[in-house]
């Protein structure tokens, strides 16, 4: 081993191979789950013999694919601890999103981006007699969610238009935005205001407000959702600090 390689075991205790593997994982996550040796290399700035070696390693392992093309794609062993990280998720999310149905009255969220789709990885219902319930597991666009949308404002802007380059902006409803430049506009005011909006994009006469959970890597949001006609601006008003102060909490213990 080199002094470079080293280095930052020693001042920081992590193990550079492993921070490498989970760095290339996470950038194959970003690209859509696809990539080949020269992307990867230009993308972490790796020589390719290095890139190469992990590559290899995590094919080993079960946490890569090769495809006839030569492409590398995400391998199914990450589907395991997928599912048990968003089980975990639940777990933590859970206290959070009550609180939030106990103070705004109607039903709470927690999402994440997983590829270039929203999955829905906590809920918690209203106690109204009318009330929104969303499917733990349940994938979405990211174009027609609020939880998207505060997810995406959050991101570099060419990883955005890459996504919505691999996406689909099907129109669901009246409301759904199906232009790139009108999202990309929209994702602007999310970032000036720090909170987004579903007007029925995904479903006609429900209503939802969303902000990004911060500081954490698996991208998460978090939103409010309740009819139209009960989710007016007065309570997005009133529903927005509990919102962001509930996602730094959930940051705070995820940390």
């Amino acid at each position: 081993m080199s002094e470079n390689e080293k280095a930052p075991k020693a001042r920081t205790g992590a193990v550079q191979s492993i921070e490498r593997a989970f760095a290339l994982l996470e950038t194959m996550a970003d690209a859509g789950g696809t990539m080949g040796l020269s992307q990867l290399a230009a993308a972490s700035g790796l020589p390719l013999p290095t890139i190469h070696r992990l590559v290899r390693t995590l094919v080993d392992l079960g946490y890569l694919r090769q495809e006839a093309n030569r492409q590398y794609v995400l391998g199914p062993k990450l589907i395991r601890l997928g599912e048990s990280s968003s089980r975990m998720l639940s777990t933590w999310a859970r206290p959070h999103l009550t609180r939030l149905v106990d103070e705004v009255g109607e039903s709470a969220n927690l999402a994440m981006l997983d590829g270039d789709q929203i999955v829905y990885v906590a809920h918690t219902e209203s106690r109204q007699s009318m009330r929104m319930f969303t499917e733990v597991g349940r994938r979405v666009s990211p174009h027609c969610t609020a939880v998207g949308k505060a997810i995406l404002a959050d991101m570099v802007p060419d990883q955005v238009r890459d996504i919505l380059r691999r996406t689909d902006m099907v129109p669901y409803t009246s409301t759904t935005i199906t232009s790139r430049d009108d999202y990309l506009d929209q994702l602007e005011q999310v970032r000036e205001r720090r909170y987004a909006i579903d007007e029925g994009e995904q479903e006609a006469g429900v209503r939802c407000v969303a902000v990004a959970v911060p500081d954490y890597a698996p991208r998460l949001a978090m939103s409010i959702s309740g009819p139209t006609g009960r989710m007016s601006d007065e309570l997005i008003e009133r529903a927005v600090p509990l919102l962001t102060e509930a996602g730094k909490q959930l940051a705070a213990d995820l940390a």
